[in-house]
């Protein structure tokens, strides 16, 4: 569908309906995030196709998911070429997921470490030990 220059949104627009800041669109153009929905005014001006906000939305809704924007880029730069990138997307999400259920492993023992902390705690210290630590209470005396 070809749509006349004065149907294409202006970056302000854009920003207020998808509420991003311009700046943000502007980054997202330059990274190449952007490129099919995007054309120049005679004078230079962004314009952008009313597509672009399902293509923002595909961009945030990724980012929740703990997506790159290269790795977002990536999966546009196959969408635009005409294929889904549905199987890429699956391989980088089941990463995400192995990478979260390390942090979450991760949290877990410092979370135990923290209460093992906290369980000893001591508010006055000591004075031995004032004198050879800086925070008798976190250093491993072990």
């Amino acid at each position: 569908m070809v749509l006349r220059m004065s149907q294409w949104l202006k970056i302000g627009e854009v920003a207020k309906q998808f509420g991003l800041p311009v700046k943000t669109l502007r980054y997202y153009d330059d990274r190449g995030l952007l490129t099919p929905t995007v054309e120049r005014s005679p004078v230079g001006y962004r314009l952008f196709h009313p597509t672009v906000l399902g293509r923002l939305a595909f961009i945030k809704r990724a980012q929740a998911l703990g997506l790159t924007l290269e790795e977002i880029h990536d999966a546009l730069l196959i969408y635009d070429q005409g294929q889904l990138p549905c199987g890429v997307l699956k391989e980088r999400l089941l990463k995400k997921l192995t990478e979260v259920e390390q942090q979450i492993k991760s949290l877990k023992v410092l979370k135990s470490e923290l209460q093992e902390i906290l369980g000893d705690w001591q508010d006055k210290p000591l004075p031995e030990q004032i004198n050879q630590t800086i925070c008798p209470n976190i250093e491993d005396n072990d």
